[in-house]
């Protein structure tokens, strides 16, 4: 076969439909990852055109622009469009479009699920959008404290848009991470050991962990709170039992380790710009990395220096002030490893390097007012002032919105496969570069002075009308300096100057397909040997194209990839993806009418759409099966692997395992909470505990064991050719009883609207009830595909998934049973 014959043979299978139908069916992550850049630009427009409203607001003293209502919405609004529709989903956006190609593959680990993920985010958004529209959009600041957004302080559905709009697009958030984690441990190059992978790899890696872990609990405490407005109960009332400063926690747990989710993957922008465009290998790659681990590790440590004036004990400020001082190491390890990677090489001042000098600038000043707030005596006196508000704006510019734009910049060539024609962009960077710095110096300059922030006014005597203004003038300056880079992109896109392939000589893999990239990435999948396999095999390319790689000869219609051992690349399996399908956008919308029942309390409308979305899932599932065995495969090369669908370890069984880990921390913030009411806060214990039950207990517990064990048993039956049926209906009666028994401990709960203590134990229970019918569903549909003849020896990928489940099962029930009854028998 030649290599035109193999293109457009691989462009038939892997193309998405033309038109406008190929942006709703597509699942092709070029095609998902250029959709996530496009709308988290445009959120980062209607982000930035707020910006500008709130400096407009405050660049004279008295000035009666906006009234205080609106301005309460602009900054809430700039705040939360910043950190969750535009950061994240740009590090998605970058990922999904670049990691398959990085990483040697076709495309990420669940195609669908990437297209899921894009419509949760784009519905979610236009949720809140059309609140501000409407002039009710969340106006309690992006993070949202009660009591001043309970229902007490907060009576109207503004502050419902942020909970539920914020939950909905975290949706997105989770199924990115569970994706990126999948496919960077398991959908490498063959050869592409860890120690091999590209270093944005890594920090793409490090990051997913960090959303896996980071956002449950602020899922967490927008549950809570929702649950607090919508149905009374007292989870942050003091005079019940709850505490305000929990969400504090729940908020800070998320909103501190945030700050590197979206720092981490800029750092791994520049940790690949750098080397190239200074004609040199990365300084120190291992450090490096163990230093992208131990901040990651450190920034889940550090939530509490957001609370030092909240009353935290002594030794509590000075070991989160030590922890906080201490993240400069890691931070500082890297910095040191770019200068030294420059000083080694000869640096070329192209565009991509202009914006990450901009960067060190900006990063290194916002880093230093970092460590100054974390000295407590000083954090008490800038506090709540425009000295954080600036120091933040220099940490999040400097070190994301700067390297973002040296990455399209870098990237843009291979996206477009043009070159640049004009030189706008060296004059957009002057002006966002002064632009910035004159807004955010004097922004720091005037909280020194006592400015506090998120004030919509301010009186002339108090002096500060000079530098506001000046802080107002540098913002349209930084602002027609961003519109410029916004004009430059659309003329590169549109004049057609045909470019070279590897235009800056890069040595990872992205530049080694074509340019624009095709559907389907390579022609054939390289064997990698490196770390830079386009340095030590110049006519890689060429190489690929001839088919000379893994799956160079399409012979059958359907969209394959390989999979690999997660630390050594060895081969393990083939991979086969699902077609395009709209499946994920109608999926995507009824789990936005979930949202919406909540929103607008048309309760009868929620089970409805939980039903749909659950209907949905088993279409998703089932089309996956198949019927016959299909046996080892030829993958080319002299090589025969068995489907990924016919192991213990498939695809689904990854991704359910890292989607538990989201989950267990969910729940493991729920006990958190649970144990800070009890030993806190005010108003304990409650009039009331529990009834204990020796019967409930121990029946409980023992029912979720067996259901466990009955599963690993079906499971093990499969394997051996014998009848799993014997085991999987002992094992759904089992499921049944634990069902039955968080049914009853519901029932017997004191009223929950009464004290933070019944409140905290029905969602608990309403959390164990909710998993035992997961599992159910599970356990029913896998006896379904046992009858139509879905399994055999072979086709066992379904037992070992659903025992993942079950072993959680039995897990939570436990921990929810003993929190439900101790209490009781030690009173």
């Amino acid at each position: 076969m030649n290599a035109l014959r193999r293109h457009r043979k691989l462009d038939a299978i892997w193309a998405s439909e033309p038109g406008w139908k190929g942006w709703t069916s597509s699942v092709n992550h070029s095609d998902l990852g250029r959709m996530f850049l496009f709308t988290a630009f445009f959120f980062f427009l209607v982000g930035g055109v707020l910006a500008m409203l709130i400096r407009a607001q405050l660049a004279t003293p008295d000035s009666a622009f906006v009234d205080a209502g609106a301005f309460a919405q602009f900054f809430t609004m700039h705040g939360t469009i910043m950190m969750f529709l535009f950061a994240i989903p740009t590090f998605e956006g970058l990922a999904i479009y670049l990691l398959p190609k990085m990483l040697g593959t076709r495309d990420l680990a669940f195609p669908r699920l990437t297209a899921y993920g894009y419509w949760c985010y784009a519905f979610g958004g236009a949720m809140l959008l059309v609140a501000l529209f409407f002039g009710i959009a969340p106006d309690g600041g992006w993070f949202m404290y009660p009591p001043l957004t309970g229902p007490l302080h907060s009576p109207g559905i503004n502050t419902d848009f942020w909970l539920i709009g914020i939950t909905f697009v975290e949706i997105s958030a989770i199924c990115a991470a569970v994706e990126f984690t999948v496919s960077i441990l398991k959908y490498r190059a063959p050869g592409m050991s860890l120690d091999k992978m590209p270093i944005f790899a890594w920090y793409a890696l490090v990051t997913s962990l960090m959303i896996l872990t980071g956002f449950p609990p602020l899922i967490l405490g927008s549950v809570l709170l929702e649950v607090e407005r919508a149905f009374s109960l007292p989870f942050f009332q003091a005079d019940l039992g709850g505490d305000s400063l929990l969400w504090q926690h729940l908020f800070w747990l998320f909103g501190h380790p945030e700050v590197y989710i979206i720092f981490l993957p800029a750092a791994g922008v520049i940790s690949t710009v750098i080397p190239v465009m200074a004609r040199t290998t990365l300084l120190g790659y291992g450090w490096i990395v163990a230093s992208a681990l131990a901040l990651a590790f450190l920034s889940f440590g550090l939530w509490v220096h957001h609370m030092f004036t909240t009353g935290i004990p002594h030794m509590g400020l000075a070991f989160f002030s030590a922890a906080s001082t201490l993240v400069a190491v890691p931070t500082g390890v890297q910095v040191f490893a770019w200068i030294g990677t420059m000083w080694k090489g000869r640096p070329e001042l192209h565009m991509p390097m202009l914006h990450i000098l901009g960067f060190f600038v900006t990063f290194i000043i916002g880093g230093l007012t970092g460590v100054m707030v974390a000295v407590v005596p000083f954090d008490w006196q800038a506090h709540d002032t425009a000295f954080i508000a600036a120091h933040l704006h220099y940490v999040l510019f400097g070190g994301f919105v700067f390297p973002m734009l040296a990455g399209i910049y870098y990237w843009l060539p291979l996206v477009s496969g043009r070159k640049r024609l004009f030189r706008l962009g060296e004059l957009a960077f002057a002006l966002i570069f002064v632009g910035f710095h004159g807004t955010f110096l004097a922004m720091h300059w005037v909280g020194l002075l006592g400015q506090r922030r998120r004030i919509e006014t301010y009186d002339a005597e108090t002096g500060w009308g000079v530098i506001n203004f000046i802080s107002s003038v540098s913002s349209f300056v930084m602002a027609i300096g961003l519109a410029m880079v916004l004009v430059d992109i659309i003329i590169h896109s549109f004049v057609a100057v045909r470019g070279p392939r590897n235009p800056w000589r890069a040595g990872t893999l992205e530049w080694a397909g074509m340019s624009p990239p095709a559907a389907y990435n390579f022609a054939s999948l390289p064997m990698v040997g490196a770390r830079a396999p386009l340095y030590d095999t110049p006519d890689l390319s060429n190489r690929l194209a001839k088919g000379e790689g893994y799956l160079g000869a399409p012979d059958v219609a359907r969209r394959e990839t390989l999979m690999v051992d997660a630390a050594s690349g060895r081969l393990e399996a083939l991979v086969i993806y699902p077609g395009n399908t709209r499946l994920p956008i109608l999926m995507a919308s009824v789990t936005g009418g979930f949202f919406l029942s909540i929103l607008l309390k048309l309760f009868w409308l929620t089970p409805l759409a939980l039903a749909g979305v659950a209907a949905l899932a088993l279409v998703w599932v089932w089309q996956l099966g198949a019927r016959d065995d299909q046996g080892p495969q030829k993958v080319g090369r002299g090589t025969l692997l068995p489907l990924a669908n016919e192991s213990d370890r498939s695809p689904g069984w990854w991704g359910s395992t890292f989607l538990l880990m989201a989950n267990a921390t969910f729940f493991g913030s729920l006990l958190f909470g649970y144990a800070f009411l009890w030993t806190v806060a005010p108003g304990w214990p409650p009039a009331q505990w529990l009834a204990p039950s020796w019967v409930e207990l121990a029946f409980g517990i023992g029912a979720a064991l067996v259901a466990a064990l009955a599963q690993h048993l079906s499971a093990r039956r499969n394997r051996a050719g014998t009848p799993p049926m014997i085991a999987l209906a002992p094992a759904l009666l089992a499921t049944v009883a634990t069902a039955v028994v968080f049914g009853v401990l519901l029932l017997r709960l004191p009223p929950p609207d009464g004290h933070a203590y019944a409140a905290t134990l029905m969602i608990l229970s309403v959390y164990g009830l909710t998993h035992a019918l997961l599992v159910l569903l599970m356990q029913g549909f896998l006896i379904l595909q046992v009858q139509c003849g879905y399994t055999s020896p072979r086709r066992r990928a379904g037992f070992a998934v659903v025992a993942l489940w079950s072993d959680y099962l039995a897990a939570i029930t436990v921990l929810i049973l003993l929190a439900a009854h101790l209490p009781g028998m030690i009173a």
